[in-house]
């Protein structure tokens, strides 16, 4: 899907790590909320209470995900899922754009 129609975006962007992350939500009228994204290069470490569905859609980078010993290494788009209540590791080789998906179960 390279677009999304009939939803609403919050205007206040979601800054992290001194703005070198940085996203915007976007509410569905069924209720999933999104967020679409730019991470510049740089190590970074996320926190989940939800289930996320990361996907990439262009950059290069490198995931350690919950329970991994192995980096998994993304150069092209590509999606990964992270569980609730967990974290995960980015090593962001160069500007990334991405959009989160937010998941109950």
């Amino acid at each position: 899907m390279s677009r999304f129609d009939n939803v609403s975006v919050i205007k206040k962007a979601n800054l992290y790590f001194d703005g070198k992350v940085t996203s915007r939500t976007v509410l569905f009228p069924d209720g999933i909320r999104k967020t679409l994204g730019i991470m510049m290069p740089g190590e970074y470490e996320f926190g989940t209470s939800q289930k996320e569905v990361m996907d990439i859609l262009a950059g290069e980078l490198s995931v350690l995900l919950p329970g991994q010993d192995r980096w998994l290494e993304i150069t092209e788009p590509t999606e990964f899922e992270v569980p609730a209540n967990s974290s995960f590791k980015l090593k962001v080789k160069s500007v990334t754009d991405y959009v989160c998906s937010y998941l109950d179960a």
